[in-house]
């Protein structure tokens, strides 16, 4: 691998299991200097106190991250009933209390309406721009804001255990860009009684699951050395749910200058997003249009 002057072309991605108390943007900082990689990103959000998976990609995997960005993503969090804050979890200021609990029969006749294609408003403090700032910082200045409601597809939303008459666990399914804090949110406001995020752990995101995901520590202890290069997964990691065609010889030189190039059939359809690999390494995203791929995105050999 190369090394440029902003640090080496390494490709790849690393699963990391985030503690809390840490941003996305820092921990992928903290990998990319680890990894002294020319460039990274991550594919999906966590809050600060969040934890769980952070699938963070590294150059040419950058070019894969949209695939796992649109992929479901699961969570499970714990609700404390009783209060409404600024933020819809723990970091915020209480705005709104309750003496209402509720039974579990309630919460499971509340739960269907929170499945399926819903929309949900996003928190105050999110990251949705609003006419060109992110709504979090407008909410920090003590701006309200009047965020518009966006579709969201739920594919489950169980209750898991009710610890005590303030808390309630779930675990949740859902598609991009859901807020796990809008449900919290939003759920107790249906059942009366009030309700904000005290934890928040994602558990998968696409391929990416958290048991397989490394510590910020791990990462830390084995900076700048072969033991994390090994870690890295290849860029193919991202593309899982895309089938594979196998480029001939003048077809992936053709997909690597990005233009049509012919690929041996598989499990495509004629349209169908699909991924070409030659010599055992992925080369490019595109449609396949009947013995060719027609590249949207290419992995170009780094130097």
């Amino acid at each position: 691998m190369g090394r440029g002057r902003r640090g080496r072309a390494v490709s790849g991605w690393l699963v990391v299991d985030k503690p809390a108390g840490v941003t996305s943007t820092a921990a992928v900082g903290r990998v990319r200097w680890a990894l002294d990689a020319a460039k990274a990103g991550h594919a999906g959000t966590l809050d600060p106190e969040a934890t769980g998976v952070l699938a963070i990609a590294l150059g040419e995997a950058t070019k894969t991250v949209p695939f796992v960005a649109e992929a479901p993503k699961a969570y499970r969090f714990t609700v404390r009933w009783g209060v409404a804050t600024t933020t819809d979890d723990v970091e915020g200021a209480a705005v709104a209390t309750s003496a209402r609990r509720p039974a579990r029969a309630d919460i499971e006749a509340a739960l269907p309406a929170f499945r399926g294609d819903i929309l949900q408003v996003p928190p105050q403090f999110s990251a949705v721009r609003v006419e060109g700032a992110r709504a979090y910082d407008l909410a920090r200045e003590g701006a309200t804001l009047d965020l518009a409601a966006r579709p969201l597809r739920v594919e489950r939303l169980e209750l898991q255990a009710m610890p005590d008459a303030d808390h309630a666990t779930f675990e949740m399914v859902c598609g991009k860009g859901g807020y796990v804090r809008a449900v919290a949110r939003d759920l107790g406001q249906a059942l009366g009684c009030l309700g904000h995020v005290v934890a928040l752990r994602r558990l998968w995101s696409g391929p990416f699951r958290a048991e397989d995901g490394v510590s910020l520590a791990t990462v830390e202890a084995e900076a700048r050395t072969p033991a994390l290069d090994a870690r890295l997964l290849p860029i193919e990691a991202a593309l899982a749910g895309l089938p594979e065609l196998r480029a001939t010889a003048e077809g992936a030189a053709r997909l690597l200058n990005g233009n049509p190039g012919a690929v041996i059939a598989g499990t495509a359809g004629f349209g169908d997003l699909a991924w070409a690999s030659h010599r055992g390494r992925a080369i490019a995203v595109g449609r396949f249009m009947g013995g060719e791929l027609h590249p949207s995105r290419v992995f170009r050999p780094e130097e």
